[in-house]
Order: structure tokens, then sequence, then C-alpha cells
């Protein structure tokens, strides 16, 4: 079963975009490009912030509903704590 993805998009003006796809690299390309959504055609992206991995289009889809439930203050909290997740492999892989 191919998985789906949730993520974050940090828009211009410090908004975020919420969405769900098969291919994450593919779709931030289109969200840059202004092909994406209206909505990152009007606000332009500025970088991808947070992805989850689903075993399932049903489940991303939940995830991308309670996402997108959340304030501003939590979506940052939420991509906050995966970058310093990324950070932390990082040096972990340097070592």
């Amino acid at each position: 079963m191919t998985p789906y993805y949730v993520y974050i998009i940090l828009c211009e003006g410090d908004s975020f975009y919420t969405g769900y796809t098969k291919n994450v690299k593919s779709r931030f390309r289109l969200h840059l490009n202004g092909k994406g959504a209206r909505y990152t055609k009007m606000h332009k992206p500025k970088d991808l912030v947070y992805v989850e991995k689903f075993e399932s289009r049903a489940e991303a889809m939940k995830r991308e509903k309670r996402i997108k439930k959340l304030d501003h203050g939590q979506k940052t909290k939420l991509a906050n704590s995966q970058s310093r997740k990324e950070k932390s492999k990082k040096k972990t892989r340097r070592h």
C-alpha cells in the first residue's frame, strides 16, 4: 500500500497551509509554483515545516482535519517539535 503524508507549509505572513499527499516533494513544488492550492497561490510558501507519514489515505485525512483545527500557536509548536527531532537526528548521524 502506498503511504500518504500530511504536511504543513509555512507561508508568507507566517500563516500555515496543511494538506495531504502521496508525494511531498512533488506537491511542495506545485505549491511553490502557485499550482498546489488556491491558498498557497495567494500566500506564497516559504518552507515545508512538518511531515507525518500514514499507511492510508483515510488516516492522513483524519490527521489533516485535526491539524487544521489547531490554532496558530499549536501548529507552530507541532512544526518546531519536528524541527528539533530532525536536528537531533543530524547530530546523531555526524558522530
